[in-house]
């Protein structure tokens, strides 16, 4: 199977396009040559044919061929909103649950987290997460990146929730009981807030539930902030439809 590189919209068949730095190395260290052939997809829907034209020093210039229809995403529209966890474990909770489907992950500054993100710092490390996401889409044959919103607090993130937006709400709670996660119906978006080491406050829980959100548990053991939200998706990937 060809190699397959994310490369931003739009492609078009017959058309030519310069790799991005990250698939532009991944080529080199493979050592590809003029003539290969790649699969591209842009975010868009399916994935395109295409084949390497010339190779430079930094540079990969590929000519696109036919479009190929491929659907592997999940039915349901789910975002991510957590509490961000040290160290690189928030690299990893990006690939995993971009792995599992996710469609936006929204990263959370809560009373308890560790890691603490503001300004141009923050905004270096939405980028990183968001390249990421695209590494791992093209790893795991996913034809649309997910979204990494910018860091915000959860206060902030919560009054700024439209009452509007149709779709289930959901925290991970210790105290919900037997209430699990239910499969969704296709389309339906859900959203499900998730925090960080020593989880979220009770006063964060409470306005929480005030801005919409139905508690529901993963299980009698506490889980790691960076396994619950793979604990969601897998859930929810694995549910019958």
């Amino acid at each position: 199977m060809p190699p397959r590189f994310f490369v931003p919209p739009p492609l078009q068949a017959g058309g030519h396009c310069v790799l991005p730095p990250g698939p532009t190395r991944h080529v080199q260290v493979l050592r590809m040559q003029p003539g290969d052939a790649i699969t591209l997809f842009d975010g868009q829907g399916g994935e395109w044919q295409a084949h390497i034209e010339q190779m430079g020093r930094n540079v990969v210039s590929v000519q696109v061929l036919a479009h190929q229809p491929a659907d592997r995403e999940l039915a349901i529209d789910v975002t991510i909103a957590m509490g961000m966890p040290a160290n690189e474990r928030m690299d990893s909770v990006v690939e995993k649950t971009t792995e599992l489907g996710v469609a936006v992950i929204q990263p959370l500054l809560c009373e308890r987290s560790v890691l603490r993100l503001a300004g141009e710092r923050a905004d270096k490390k939405v980028a990183h997460w968001q390249s990421v996401a695209a590494a791992a889409s093209e790893q795991c044959g996913r034809t649309r990146v997910p979204t990494v919103q910018p860091v915000r607090a959860l206060s902030a993130w919560l009054a700024g929730l439209s009452s509007e937006v149709i779709g289930r709400r959901h925290v991970l709670s210790l105290r919900a009981g037997g209430h699990g996660v239910a499969s969704g119906q296709p389309g339906e978006q859900l959203l499900f807030l998730s925090g960080p080491e020593g989880g979220l406050s009770e006063a964060e829980e409470l306005a929480a539930l005030r801005a919409g959100f139905q508690p529901i548990s993963l299980g009698p053991r506490v889980l790691r902030a960076d396994t619950a939200p793979l604990a969601v998706l897998a859930a929810l990937a694995l549910a019958p439809r």
